[in-house]
Parts: C-alpha cells; structure tokens; sequence
C-alpha cells in the first residue's frame, strides 16, 4: 500500500512510567491497542515501568499513545517516552496478527 493512502504501517515503542503496574495497564493497553487494530505487544519492566511496541496506520497509533497518558483509572502516569520502532522489531511486529501481553524484561 502507498505512503499517500496513509495505509502504510508503522510501528512505535513506549515506555510509559509512573504507577503503571498491578493497577490493569497491560490488560486495558491490549484491549485499546485491540479496538483500533493495532499489532504488537505489551510487557511490564523490572524498574516499574510498562512497555509497548505497537504497528498500524498512524492515526491508531496516534489514539494509542493518547489513551496511554491516560491509561486505565487506577493507573498514575506520569510520563510516556515514545519513539519510531526501528529494524527487526518492526518487521516482527508488524507480522503479527493481535496484540499480546508479554513476560517482564
């Protein structure tokens, strides 16, 4: 598909800080990430924070990162670094067919 027709998937990382585990972040970030349809994955980190990598049109990823300065209503964010995925993770990620939670890294 064309880069004109906006079609054309592309692929963000974020790594949202704050009070982001044990409050349901992971859980609601798929469900979001589901309901625009987006691909990728999402995972806890062992200093607290919770990581995405998400693919699809750019308007999706747009709402995604929106929603995830919010995120769910028991979650305190404080921050959300976002960046364009690069070489063979967005291959990876762009092959997949869902969204899933992943283990803690």
């Amino acid at each position: 598909m064309s880069e004109e027709t906006g079609a054309t998937p592309r692929a963000l990382r974020l790594l949202v800080r704050g009070f982001v585990q044990g409050v349901g972040y992971r859980w609601s970030l798929v469900r979001e990430a589901e309901r625009l349809g987006l691909r990728g994955w999402v995972r806890n980190r062992r200093d607290g924070s919770v990581e995405a990598l998400a693919a699809g049109p750019q308007p999706a990823l747009r709402q995604l990162v929106a929603w995830a300065r919010r995120g769910p209503p028991a979650a305190l964010v404080q921050q959300v670094d976002e960046q364009p995925a690069e070489g063979p993770e967005v291959a990876e990620v762009e092959a997949m067919t869902g969204f899933e939670q992943r283990p803690t890294a």
